[in-house]
């Protein structure tokens, strides 16, 4: 299960509790005890909805100016926010990139992996992309962070969050973790896992969540946890921190896995452990733990070399004639162009994107990709300035009377939406299909 929506709406209201699974019940009762009354309580409210701001593209406090619904501040995340907008993900704002649609309680886990800039960090089970997101905004584009999911359409969920929210120094790999954990060992500073599990935080937002429960789930999941576990410590370089978070209350996939991996791993040592309930905190419920590598191996990436070809040039003029900024490190995968971040590996394990696709060059001519837009900032490029009428003319695939010529980023509020190309005072939409809106 996972702790956020990828399209960008959460579903989720009050839940009989006679549809709940007697076992898991049973399970509560005995773990909560006296607690247990209120726990059933909170199962009459409505699913807590939150957003994150991305401080990659606005500050919380701007933010705060133009938010196109009331925010209240969530305890755990400086940039985190209850909201009660049914639709988060029907705003303008929204497909700008400047916040993330995240069930509140899930906020607490990235938080505690400080001091990552400049760091090789890894979201090992990724997708959507809450968490990873996350930790890229609080790195600030400074160091490299490696974002997986094994799921090959998941990932292209991911990818495209990655995409929205500007971040130009991901990775975004599809591999099981023991194929990664082959490819880089001791090679990150930091590692996030976000263990898929039985999702008994997950009840109000996904029915599946209930009809899927079972204790011989809550088994399977306790025991896929402790593999994955067992390579991120391959992954993690001595003297890292690993998280290990779950949207679940079963203690087999929470404590005790912890403990479980503190007894087989005793070069670790427990930092810090909190377990959401919602009957305590206003969230759906998480649990998160960090835990710090004493001792170990430290490995190396091999560094990745970019391989120039013709199509190089046609992107360059390209840059001359419509950018104000240069980008480094650019190599090509066929005809498709991309700017890497600085300090990348060599990526031997399936990828969906690196840094920056720049665009693709077909018949000599280059066209800039969505994601080159996404992370521009006001001088990068031409923007277009759009009325709150024309940004969702634009996001519906419809075209709309402009000044200028050639390409130019159409922004709203001065966050680009996406490409434009000018000419004879009408923009042709560049807008991906796949992501076109209705208003």
């Amino acid at each position: 299960m996972n702790d956020d929506n990828a399209k960008g709406g959460l579903s989720g209201g009050a839940i009989n509790i006679n549809d709940l699974p007697p076992e898991f019940l049973s399970r509560m009762r005995g773990c909560l005890q006296e607690e247990y009354g209120a726990f059933l309580l909170s199962y009459g409210l409505p699913a807590a909805r939150g957003i994150r701001v991305n401080t990659l593209k606005i500050s919380v406090e701007e933010f705060k100016k133009i938010s196109p619904f009331a925010l209240e501040p969530v305890p755990w995340c400086d940039c985190g926010f209850y909201i009660t907008d049914e639709k988060p993900g029907k705003y303008i704002e929204h497909a700008a990139g400047l916040y993330y649609v995240q069930e509140p309680s899930a906020m607490c886990a990235a938080p505690l992996l400080k001091d990552i800039r400049g760091k090789a960090v890894l979201d090992l089970c990724s997708a959507p992309g809450g968490k990873g997101t996350q930790l890229a905004a609080q790195m600030g584009y400074d160091g490299v962070i490696f974002l997986n999911e094994i799921n090959f359409s998941r990932g292209k969920i991911l990818s495209q969050n990655v995409e929205r929210m500007g971040i130009t120094n991901a990775v975004v790999t599809v591999a099981p973790p023991v194929k990664l954990a082959a490819a880089y060992p001791a090679c990150f500073d930091a590692v996030l896992v976000d263990a898929p599990c039985s999702g008994e935080g997950m009840f109000k937002k996904e029915e599946a969540a209930i009809s899927e429960w079972s204790e011989h789930n809550v088994a399977m999941c306790a025991a896929r946890q402790a593999k994955i576990l067992a390579d991120a410590d391959t992954l993690l370089k001595a003297g890292g921190s690993l998280v290990y978070s779950t949207c679940t209350f079963s203690e087999e996939e929470d404590e005790r896995q912890v403990e479980r991996f503190l007894r087989e791993y005793p070069n670790y040592s427990l930092v810090s452990m909190h377990k959401l309930y919602p009957h305590r905190v206003r969230g759906e419920g998480h649990f998160a733990a960090l835990l710090k590598k004493n001792e170990g191996e430290i490995g190396s990436f091999s560094q990745a070399r970019p391989a120039h070809c013709r199509s190089e040039q046609a992107y360059l003029e390209f840059e001359r004639q419509f950018l104000n900024i240069r980008l480094g490190n650019i190599c090509t995968v066929g005809d498709t162009l991309y700017s890497m971040p600085s300090g990348v590996p060599q990526i031997t394990v399936q990828s969906l994107r690196a840094g920056i696709k720049l665009g693709d060059v077909t018949s000599n001519r280059f066209v800039p990709s969505h994601s080159l837009a996404m992370c521009l900032q006001p001088g990068d490029a031409d923007f277009a300035e759009l009325s709150e009428e024309d940004a969702k003319a634009y996001l519906s695939g419809l075209t709309f009377r402009c000044e200028g010529s050639g390409w130019r980023v159409a922004a709203y509020k001065g966050h680009p939406l996406g490409w434009i190309k000018v000419s004879g005072g009408v923009a042709k939409n560049h807008y991906p299909k796949g992501l076109r809106m209705t208003f």
